[in-house]
């Protein structure tokens, strides 16, 4: 996680992300680099515009509440049915002890 950090910051500051620097960062919090770690991460983060990914990011975020509050009357409507389809099953069993 401490390379998503350090390309992020890198990002902010402007710089390249490349092995290198991510590892500069991670040595420079305090933490031993692993090289593997930061060439994987540089290599994967190469065609990646990290402002885009967290705006679309932010943008989810804000989505998924209004999809929720529009489920929740379905929600309630579907447990109404199901409440009235317990009560006629309920009149019918008890209709069946008097049949």
């Amino acid at each position: 996680m401490e390379y998503i950090y350090a390309a992020l910051l890198l990002d902010a500051a402007g710089k390249e992300i490349s092995e290198k620097s991510l590892a500069d960062v991670v040595k420079a919090a305090g933490l031993a680099p692993d090289e593997a770690m930061a060439k994987t991460v540089a290599n994967s983060l190469k065609e990646v515009n990290i402002k885009d990914v967290i705006k679309n990011a932010q943008n989810v975020q804000v989505a998924a509440p209004a999809q929720a509050a529009g489920a929740a009357p379905a929600a309630k409507k579907q447990e109404a049915v199901e409440e009235k389809v317990s009560e006629e099953q309920a009149a019918g069993g008890l209709a069946s002890l008097f049949g």
